[in-house]
């Protein structure tokens, strides 16, 4: 590889960083990417292998398969522990240095308990694959305990799963396993009917898919009731532990705890000392920039910048694709010569959001959807965004065995954790 040429350093593989070194292909650069973990993770279907619809290889490639004739690319595993902004280096855990002449932070977003750290080991959130697998071995393992729980309360209690957070995450989460324990695992058990288990979906706001029209709103939470799902609004949590949860004044014994509620940025923000929101994302130029360092560029769930109508950019997957291009873009004017910055514009596609295996809600904007219409539309978005045909077979033969058998194959207990919950 030419050292002499242009070097970009791109730190995380997620929707944003490879879409960036996609879109650098040709342009006279060498480029480093940087990832923690070896895989690039499809995140919109990560609550399938949670609740046992996929497998964990249906949604995710290794980094250097998807770059691999990309001779213009190297990838690094290494975890990044800050930025030296003066001396343009990136530092890793290991105690070596990358240096850049433009750094693209592309690092995404973790869970967030509001200031309540303490419980994220009773309420794991979904943001990895060990997230998934986590979650998918304790929904698995409450029905597995409850088929041997002689005591009613304790039984009850294994078999009450609630979800925190009314989001696209946590109505999906609620809608799938409620269908997992109504459907797929009915018959299985000699000592528990799987149907009388209890899916409770919290949201602290007044309806759920608060970003969606009120309309949808009020429809995804009709489907969720037809469904079988509990949904509790307006009333915040305000305790949590191994025991179940508070809210609203009222306790509710539970095992198997989801939370969905929120999330906060990567470090990202301390690694540069820039200035950043109240979830952490570094607040940025027009143009995607860190104030006073041109050469540092921040995308996807990292960034906080302002659309016209005042509502910030959302930290989803389409925004941070068309960040990833954007800013392909402004290198490849730069190394022409030009120095005028490009202000991003961010174009918003719609929302979309799957409840259960027949119903989902759309909105375009300038038209929405719902039932089975949507869901068809919404499955076959998700399976056009998949970046390997092998992958987008695989999910539509699994989505076709489930929606006319309503069985999961992928109904493993793997890894153990450390459970508090």
């Amino acid at each position: 590889m030419d050292e002499a040429k242009h070097h970009v350093v791109v730190i995380g593989a997620g929707f944003g960083g490879l879409e960036l070194t996609r879109a650098l292909a040709g342009a006279p650069v060498r480029i480093t990417m940087i990832d923690r973990r070896n895989h690039h993770l499809f995140q919109p279907l990560l609550y399938q292998v949670a609740t046992t619809s996929l497998a964990t290889s249906e949604i995710a490639w290794p980094i250097r398969h998807l770059l691999r004739k990309r001779k213009d690319v190297t990838t690094l595993l290494g975890t990044v522990t800050g930025v030296d902004r003066a001396g343009k280096r990136v530092l890793l855990e290991d105690g070596s240095s990358v240096a850049y002449d433009t750094l693209v932070l592309a690092t995404g977003a973790r869970h967030a308990y509001f200031g309540h750290d303490e419980w994220e080991p009773f309420a794991p959130g979904l943001k990895t694959l060990e997230d998934a697998t986590t979650i998918r071995r304790r929904i698995l393992l409450a029905f597995e305990g409850a088929e041997r729980e002689t005591d009613p309360a304790k039984r009850q209690a294994l078999l009450t799963l609630v979800i925190v957070g009314g989001g696209p995450t946590g109505v999906e989460l609620a809608g799938t396993i409620v269908e997992l324990a109504h459907d797929t695992l009915r018959g299985e058990f000699r000592n528990i009917d799987t149907r009388q288990a209890r899916v409770v979906l919290i949201e602290a706001g007044d309806r759920i898919l608060a970003n969606f029209a009120p309309e949808l709103s009020a429809y995804a939470q009709k489907a969720l009731e037809r469904l079988g799902v509990s949904v509790e609004l307006g009333r915040a949590v305000t305790q949590l532990d191994a025991e179940g949860v508070v809210f609203g004044g009222a306790h509710l014994r539970a095992k198997t705890i989801l939370w969905a509620a929120g999330v906060a940025a990567s470090p990202a923000a301390e690694w540069l000392g820039a200035s950043a929101d109240r979830a952490g994302r570094v607040l940025v130029e027009p143009d995607l920039t860190v104030p006073g360092s041109p050469e540092i560029f921040v995308i996807g769930d990292t960034a906080h910048l302002l659309r016209p109508d005042g509502k910030p950019v959302p930290g989803v997957a389409p925004a941070a694709k068309q960040q990833g291009k954007h800013v392909a873009a402004t290198i490849r004017a730069r190394l022409g010569g030009e120095t005028a910055p490009r202000p991003f514009r961010y174009r918003h596609d719609g929302d979309l959001a799957t409840i259960g295996k027949r119903a989902a809600a759309i909105d375009f904007g300038w038209i929405k959807l719902t039932g089975w219409l949507a869901w068809w539309l919404w499955g076959i978005a998700h399976i056009y965004f998949l970046i390997d045909f092998r992958n987008r077979l695989a999910v539509s033969l699994s989505w076709l065995w489930i929606y006319f058998t309503g069985q999961r194959s992928a109904r493993l207990i793997t890894q153990g954790d450390n459970d508090k919950g």
